[in-house]
């Protein structure tokens, strides 16, 4: 089944929107070099450019933001001046983003005039190395992350997010209403955002503009916040199960054991996936509930179909 929006992906991220983006979450300020913010990172990730500090450049990830911490700042404080102009200078001519200095230590005074002059950002953190590390590679997996939208609603179910898709009209506000009256949340409705994550799992969430918020056909947009009370409504969730909601035809073929599971791709991932037919009569969102806790059974290990199956095998066996 195809996408309902391309694939985006990002070639960088100026320092401009990284500060930013997410100047609080990393507590970064800016010390120096306030004219190179328009300079590019190009990968999602961080480096320590322990070894490039010594003169060695062989593998070294220029297109990463470079964080100094206390075992770079020892030993630029070993070197006299200029030398310690000479190693920024060296860094600057490989075209790197930007520094981070970690631990809240000033820039010593000769890297910050070359950063003035030269045009490179100078960023200060007060978290210790490795933390910042670890946060800001986070930030920027998710900065990067492939993203895409899907024409559905997504709900969470029990612990288990499922997209709820199908055409315009088919019930998927309807159903997500039903849903949230027994208790779940939502994610978003109508349009979700979808982005990968260490190219293994599939975020869910919602624009800013539509977040906890619904619309009904006959009654209009209604916030679900406000009406059902905060646990209603998720800010974001990782995609378990697909369910696609189908109108009826007299030539529709319905799954009756579950046997054969289907799959429905979201960039480059396959996600469990079933369809159900709606018909007059039908409660869809009890459907939808059961299918989603199936889910989350065979999460854990235990498939209702096979092992009724098995046990179906067995009891033909020993009759013969």
């Amino acid at each position: 089944m195809p996408l309902s929006k391309p694939i985006k992906k990002i070639d960088g991220l100026s320092v401009r929107d990284f500060l930013e983006t997410y100047s609080e979450h990393l507590k970064l300020e800016l010390v120096a070099g306030e004219r190179g913010l328009r300079r590019i990172i190009r990968e999602g990730s961080v480096n320590r450019p322990s070894l490039a500090l010594t003169g060695f450049f062989k593998y070294f990830a220029n297109k990463r933001l470079q964080v100094l911490g206390a075992s770079e700042m020892t030993y630029l404080r070993s070197l006299d001046n200029e030398a310690q102009e000479k190693r920024l200078g060296e860094l600057i001519d490989r075209s790197i983003p930007c520094l981070v200095i970690a631990r809240n230590y000033l820039p010593l005074p000769s890297i910050k005039t070359v950063a003035e002059k030269r045009g490179l950002p100078i960023l200060r953190t007060s978290m210790i190395t490795m933390n910042f590390l670890n946060a800001a590679t986070l930030s920027l997996d998710a900065a990067f992350a492939p993203t895409t939208s899907e024409h559905g609603t997504m709900m969470d179910i029990k612990g288990i997010g499922t997209l709820i898709r199908g055409t315009s009209g088919i019930g998927k506000s309807e159903c997500a209403l039903a849903l949230i009256e027994r208790g779940h949340s939502i994610v978003s409705d109508d349009l979700t955002r979808i982005r990968l994550v260490d190219e293994r799992e599939l975020i869910a969430t919602s624009t800013k503009l539509n977040r906890g918020h619904m619309e009904c056909r006959g009654i209009g947009i209604i916030n679900v916040g406000e009406m059902f009370g905060v646990r209603s409504v998720r800010l974001d969730k990782r995609i378990d199960l697909v369910v696609s909601l189908l109108e009826l035809a007299p030539d529709s073929e319905e799954d009756r054991t579950g046997l054969d599971q289907d799959h429905f791709n979201i960039l480059g991932i396959d996600v469990p996936h079933i369809e159900i037919f709606v018909r007059p009569g039908r409660d869809i969102a009890r459907i939808v509930e059961v299918a989603s806790m199936v889910q989350a059974l065979k999460r854990l290990g235990h498939d209702p179909a096979k092992e009724f199956n098995d046990r179906l095998i067995a009891r033909m066996s020993e009759q013969k």
